[in-house]
């Protein structure tokens, strides 16, 4: 069977994280070379560098803080020296701090918006910066959430954080239309990993609880967030761009 992206490289933030090895691993049986981005130390990548060389791709890591957009462009020199040009970018690093308005300080505040955001600006930036350079196409899948547009009480800085990400999407997306680079954001709601874990963790009776709360009664898995990221990135679209691929079960019906 053709492999959907063989000869092709991406580029992954937050790829230490339950969502991001699921991303990596997605691409890597599509046979994308796969350049891997977290804060964490390089042996904690060891497991999954591992992994994706015995489905057989190239991969490589770098430690970065995406919030630093002298380190993310020192990260894709890294990458195109070890894989080549990088034609497609998922930019999934995050945090979340669980505190409502008045009780987020200033710098978790602070914070979140850079990673969050101002990270997946920086790194969307400069993947997109080198395929203007070379005349290529590509695409960019920001991942966001339904906390986009509905009120989180107890995340706001999460959620203005992923809004403003929802807003970057569509004007990159309409920027770079024109040059064959493809931008969308994909929306889950509740996923069983990552960030949300981190909430149910300090509050496990909310799990179950937000189960029961989505209309279709199943938490969402890191691979099913991998599938559709790969389907966006898929090189025979060239008509979805600025588009939200909202995967809540049905939560933004309510």
């Amino acid at each position: 069977m053709k492999k959907l992206l063989k000869e092709k490289t991406v580029l992954i933030s937050g790829a230490l994280g339950d969502i991001g090895r699921a991303v990596a691993i997605a691409f890597a049986e599509q046979g994308a070379g796969v350049a891997l981005g977290d804060i964490q130390p390089a042996e904690k990548a060891e497991p999954l560098l591992n992994e994706l060389k015995a489905i057989g791709v190239p991969c490589h890591y770098t430690q970065v803080d995406v919030s630093d957009a002298a380190a993310v462009d020192s990260w894709l020199q890294a990458a195109e020296a070890a894989l080549g040009l990088v034609s497609m970018v998922v930019a999934n690093a995050a945090t979340v701090t669980i505190a409502g308005l008045y009780q987020i300080t200033a710098e978790q505040w602070s914070k979140e918006l850079r990673v969050n955001l101002d990270g997946a600006f920086h790194i969307a930036r400069a993947v997109t910066s080198r395929l203007l350079e070379k005349a290529a196409m590509g695409s960019v899948v920001f991942v966001g959430s339904w906390a986009a547009e509905a009120v989180h009480s107890h995340i706001p800085a999460y959620s203005v954080s992923k809004a403003g990400l929802r807003m970057l999407s569509k004007c990159m997306a309409l920027e770079l239309a024109p040059h064959g680079i493809m931008v969308n954001e994909i929306a889950p709601g509740y996923v069983d990993a990552g960030l949300s874990r981190t909430v149910w963790e300090q509050a496990p009776e909310q799990k179950e609880l937000a189960r029961l709360r989505t209309p279709v009664r199943q938490l969402i898995t890191p691979q099913q967030v991998a599938r559709e990221v790969v389907r966006l990135c898929d090189p025979e679209n060239r008509h979805i761009t600025g588009s939200v691929l909202l995967m809540d079960g049905g939560l933004s019906l309510l």
